[in-house]
């Protein structure tokens, strides 16, 4: 089983690999844990990631180019990595956001049969909304609250779908036993609570695979009214 996270903070892993189980697992080789630096994928020599959002509003969102070189390059290095939506793959690509589906013990276990879980890791105000419509496989809460980014819920996944591949604990009966096997059906409720607008940033056009993706053409108007109620209408 192949993670691999993006993230602008790679050195948030390094603890997390080298204990307990997860060191353990690894030194078995049942997975393999992959960390990826963003900023390695910016187009300038300084790192940027992350630009002002289309407009107004507070905050920096992380850019949609950089991320799509990281999991391209991921793909390339074995294994479709992009290629999540395809009915064979064995790879899903997912993004953690509030909005998302909540993860649960039944997601674990689905994903403890995949070959390979990209993990796309957000900061800041948010991520270009373009990265979860055309790379994301799925969007992953991990609970109704926000946290600084999405290094923690890596780990949270992690955690949950390494313990249940075979060879990953020690005595395999004891998962028989303990909470959420039962709970197929949790986390598909839908929130009702308000959940933040889609954000966007430069540059205004991104092309994936020949098709171009452009920044909604409400938010580039400059009519803040208009923008203010776009972004009431995405948020229901």
């Amino acid at each position: 089983m192949k993670f691999d996270i993006v993230t602008i903070f790679p050195k948030f892993f390094e603890s997390f690999k080298t204990e307990a189980l997860i060191s353990r697992a690894q030194k078995k080789e049942l997975v393999s844990i992959n960390i990826h630096n963003l900023r390695d994928y910016a187009d300038d020599t300084r790192g940027t990631v992350d630009d002002r959002p289309y407009g107004g509003g507070a905050g920096m969102v992380l850019m949609f180019p950089p991320i799509y070189k990281a999991v391209e390059k991921i793909s390339a290095q074995g294994g479709p990595a992009s290629g999540g939506k395809s009915k064979k793959s064995k790879t899903k690509v997912i993004v953690f956001n509030p909005k998302g589906k909540k993860f649960t013990q039944a997601m674990a276990r689905e994903w403890s049969k995949l070959d390979r879980l990209v993990m796309i890791c957000g900061r800041y105000e948010g991520i270009d909304e373009r990265v979860m419509t055309e790379i994301a496989d799925e969007e992953i809460s991990i609970g109704d609250y926000v946290l600084f980014g999405g290094e923690v819920p890596a780990m949270v996944v992690m955690e949950a779908v390494t313990r249940l591949l075979p060879g990953a604990i020690g005595k395999q009966e004891s998962l028989k036993d303990e909470s959420f096997n039962d709970a197929g059906e949790m986390g598909k409720e839908q929130l009702t609570k308000f959940i933040e607008y889609p954000h966007y940033t430069r540059p205004e056009v991104v092309v994936v695979k020949r098709k171009k993706i452009k920044v909604p053409d409400i938010l580039l108007s400059g009519d803040h009214k208009k923008i203010e109620e776009w972004r009431k209408e995405q948020s229901k």
